[in-house]
């Protein structure tokens, strides 16, 4: 069997657990890690090739986009150039449809795949919120998130000048609706209240009640814990009250790398173009042969 070579595009905390379910997957092959800072290589990189640019990489069959969010769009055009692959997991929501038509015209001209906002949510989310509504065409879906580490707004935070470290906790009030617990240590020579007032204009944090709170050590607070509870009330038919719940607690970034990996293998099996989850069959992100998937899961 032919392995599916893998690069790791940036070696954070999502990087790190890309790595573990590229080593449990017996169809992939790690072509090895792209990093700012290549001579760093941590003990658990040492037997795979770390360089500053896709391009050092032979035989590249698809990318795994691990950078912050708002860095994904310019990896992924200059990837897809060279007629690579590539997932991610972008998560601004109101961006969406502008990246996956800007990355589908890019992807289509080099005959490459685009799969986007492949996290938990978007991506294995949306997909329940889409079958959430063909259960139940009309009615209303709440996604309650946290309590939890939120990767894409503790990332955000620790962009903005004047932030040392951050930690950005989501804290769900019910109805699909949000608080932004954030902790910072705030760099020697700024202010505290400005650098706050800088967070919560974020587009992040703008349309949340967020808090932001100045603490010596982030670090004594992390924990990688998260989970979602989705809930859909409504009509099936012309029947009233349906009520369905969907809920999960799980590591952030190891189900994030997870879900990456799931569908950089579904990639393959696409026409050139962009693409978000809910367009992708799910049986194409599962390992083995279809015959026996659907033996095995209908």
């Amino acid at each position: 069997m032919k392995k599916i070579r893998a690069a790791i595009v940036g070696y954070g905390n999502i990087g790190k657990y890309v790595l573990e379910a590229l080593e449990a997957a017996p169809d992939f092959e790690v072509a090895g890690v792209v990093r700012r800072n290549p001579s760093e290589v941590p003990v658990e990189l040492k037997e795979y090739k770390v360089v500053s640019k896709i391009t050092e990489l032979e035989k590249v069959d698809v990318a795994v986009l691990c950078t912050p969010t708002r860095s994904v769009e310019s990896y992924a055009k200059e990837i897809l150039s060279l007629g690579i692959n590539t997932v991610d997991s972008y998560d601004i929501h109101g961006g969406i449809v502008a990246l996956r038509r800007s990355l589908n015209a890019v992807a289509k001209a080099h005959n490459a795949v685009s799969v986007i906002s492949a996290g938990w949510d978007p991506g294995s989310d949306s997909v329940v919120r889409a079958l959430l509504e063909a259960m139940v065409p009309k009615g209303i879906t709440y996604t309650n998130f946290g309590p939890g580490m939120s990767m894409g707004h503790t990332v955000a935070v620790k962009a903005i000048e004047g932030v040392k470290a951050a930690l950005s906790m989501t804290i769900p009030t019910g109805t699909g609706i949000h608080r932004r617990m954030v902790y910072i240590e705030v760099k020697e020579g700024y202010d505290f209240a400005k650098v706050a007032a800088a967070i919560k204009a974020d587009e992040y944090f703008a349309h949340d009640e967020t808090h932001v709170m100045q603490v010596e050590c982030v670090d004594n607070l992390l924990d990688m814990g998260h989970g979602v509870q989705l809930t859909r009330k409504g009509v099936s038919g012309k029947t009233q009250n349906q009520l369905i719940d969907f809920n999960m607690k799980i590591n952030n970034p190891a189900l994030t790398a997870q879900i990456l990996v799931s569908v950089a293998r579904a990639s393959f099996k696409q026409q050139p173009g962009a693409y978000t989850m809910i367009e992708l069959p799910v049986i194409d992100m599962l390992y083995g042969d279809k015959e026996d998937l659907i033996r095995r899961l209908v």
